[in-house]
């Protein structure tokens, strides 16, 4: 997988799947640096940027944050907390797709630099608040794991083009 860094952006998108186990080895700061640069660059609504990451590498912090459906978060090297500032003046009714725009370009970037990552919904977002002090008018969208893949999931079933799209009403 880490050979993937050359490849034309569609087989590069194609071919990612959510990584639930990781090596135990840490991303260097350059290649964490580069997928973060990915998410800051994403678009977002009239530029306004309502939007926040907070970087998890602490194992306690991570351990504490785990839960039933994510209980690989624990053990994947980071963990990037989305968040939205949904009462934002003007855009903050699109800081969650901002937000969500901006997690998907550091999938992508990561997985072009041969970093595995999972989006993980399933979350307590009260305690994930309580646990990083997260002010109440930011909204927790995602948590996504990062980190090298100790596995290579296959592609799952996917609806067809015509059952997804159409070029008339439904």
């Amino acid at each position: 997988m880490l050979g993937l860094r050359n490849i034309p952006i569609i087989d590069l998108i194609l071919s990612r799947r959510s990584i639930r186990k990781y090596e135990k080895k840490e991303i260097p700061e350059d290649v964490l640096n580069q997928i973060l640069e990915a998410g800051r660059n994403a678009p977002s609504a009239a530029n306004k940027q309502p939007i926040h990451f907070i970087i998890l590498k602490d194992h306690e912090t991570k351990k504490k944050l785990s839960t039933t459906f994510s209980r690989f978060l624990k053990d994947a090297p980071v963990v990037i907390v989305g968040c939205a500032n949904v009462k934002a003046l003007l855009t903050g009714r699109w800081a969650v797709v901002d937000t969500t725009i901006s997690l998907q370009n550091m999938v992508i970037g990561a997985w072009g630099l041969g970093v595995g990552s999972c989006w993980i919904g399933a979350f307590n977002e009260k305690k994930v608040k309580e646990t990083l002090m997260i002010p109440n008018n930011w909204k927790v969208v995602a948590l996504l794991t990062l980190g090298y893949p100790a596995e290579q999931p296959k592609q799952r079933k996917k609806k067809s083009l015509e059952k997804m799209f159409s070029t008339s009403n439904f």
